[in-house]
């Protein structure tokens, strides 16, 4: 993101000193699992809060999730699901969080834990609103827990000395589903869109946030009524980026994050946007992403991806997977960047006939019609389309390893923990 000033200073609340030396990083490894293997596909739970159950990684009947680290460095991804969140039977919370800075993944994976239980601490249901079921009550009320969980994170990792987040941050894409309530909240470029079906049964997609940048005119306003500057890089003139008033970091290129206090003070903020959808039967399933799938596939692309895999379970992995191929076809020059995916199915779906193969022919026939240029948003954003190129050879071992877990589950029984020894073809990304 640009030069960073943490790493000649360490942040310790509102203000900042010198440090002696760099501090030795660490492996980038979670301390309850570890999200930098290449192969996270094994379910890994916990109790949390209230008797939720929390996921750290795999997959449930109706949830799918997934992480693999980019050419960077350190997976600063961080992802989580929680089942039966605050007591309530079948309520999910689902997060997605992009880590940037030296401590990025720090700061990602300490938000990833500390939210949900903020928010599961904070948030009391209310016997009324669960009654009466109609947005005002439900929605009113988590987005006033939403926003002061969010706001109180933001100010307890600011005293938290252990993570350096002076010039460090931190996405949030989270969703709170209650029975037909979806609750959308929103920090910085992730993104959540709805895979739902139009009038002629066609899965289309429904954008439920908006990339929170300094391009978008009213957090540009923000920004510069606060001192902050933006501008773009002439390497990346596209890419409107968030400065400090009088030095050139961190050149962050979203305009609202957890931590990042070096510029909490010039118009970053750490309140989201929250937003409300009521779900109806057309509606299939919710993809919760970091912006190394956004940045290579639609939209549209996303969720033609999603709805045909055949098992839903693996289905963040395969758009993961399509998502590095499409970063190594249309950026072949670049570094891959990490990608973070959590699907949350809204009705269990039957079982479908049809292999990895199949679905790369039908996505690449539903987005051959796609402008290669791109579209612009209602938000003024740019949705870059691609034509997906798919290594033959590595979608048949995608489906070796696939079938290989299959036979494995049924030899070890429902209770055991899945562990997939192979990733997708191919270790090195280009």
């Amino acid at each position: 993101m640009g030069a960073c000033c943490s790493t000649q200073f360490k942040y310790k609340g509102r203000r900042y000193e010198k440090e002696g030396s760099d501090e030795k990083e660490d492996e980038g490894h979670h301390r309850d699992h570890n999200i930098n293997n290449d192969d996270n596909s094994a379910n890994v739970t916990r109790i949390g809060h209230a008797g939720a159950i929390v996921r750290l990684q795999g997959s449930s009947s109706l949830t799918s999730m997934y992480t693999r680290k980019g050419r960077k460095g350190i997976n600063q991804d961080a992802m989580t699901v929680w089942e039966n969140f605050t007591g309530g039977k079948n309520v999910f919370f689902c997060g997605v969080f992009d880590g940037h800075g030296p401590s990025g993944h720090k700061v990602a994976r300490h938000v990833c834990d500390a939210l949900p239980l903020k928010l599961s601490t904070m948030h009391q249901p209310r016997p009324s609103a669960k009654k009466e079921g109609n947005k005002d009550s439900s929605h009113k009320h988590w987005e006033t827990s939403l926003i002061r969980t969010f706001q109180e994170l933001d100010e307890d990792l600011s005293m938290e000395d252990s993570l350096d987040s002076y010039c460090s941050g931190t996405t949030a894409v989270t969703i709170v589903k209650q029975d037909q309530h979806l609750i959308i909240s929103n920090l910085g470029d992730s993104r959540a869109i709805l895979g739902t079906r139009d009038n002629k049964n066609q899965i289309i997609p429904v954008q439920l946030t908006v990339d929170l940048k300094p391009s978008l005119p009213s957090e540009s306003e923000r920004i510069h009524k606060n001192g902050g500057r933006v501008f773009a890089m002439e390497e990346e003139p596209n890419v409107p980026r968030v400065w400090m008033p009088d030095q050139d970091c961190p050149g962050l290129a979203m305009s609202r994050a957890f931590g990042d206090f070096c510029l909490k003070d010039h118009g970053l903020i750490s309140t989201p946007q929250v937003s409300y959808r009521r779900l109806t039967p057309k509606d299939e399933f919710v993809v919760l992403a970091t912006d190394g799938v956004w940045d290579v596939l639609s939209n549209n692309e996303v969720v033609q991806i999603v709805a045909s895999v055949k098992r839903p379970s693996i289905a963040a992995k395969v758009l993961v997977y399509y998502a590095v191929q499409a970063w190594r076809t249309k950026y072949p020059g670049s570094k891959v960047d990490d990608c973070a995916v959590v699907c949350l199915f809204l009705k269990k779906r039957p079982s479908v006939s049809g292999t990895l193969s199949d679905i790369s022919q039908q996505t690449a026939s539903q987005v051959n019609g796609v402008d290669p240029k791109g579209k612009k948003t209602e938000e003024g954003e740019t949705v870059i389309n691609c034509d997906i190129v798919v290594d033959p050879k590595a979608l048949e071992e995608v489906n070796r390893v696939n079938g290989n877990t299959i036979k494995q589950r049924s030899r070890l029984g429902s209770l055991s923990r899945d562990k997939i020894t192979t990733d997708f073809g191919g270790q090195t990304q280009s």
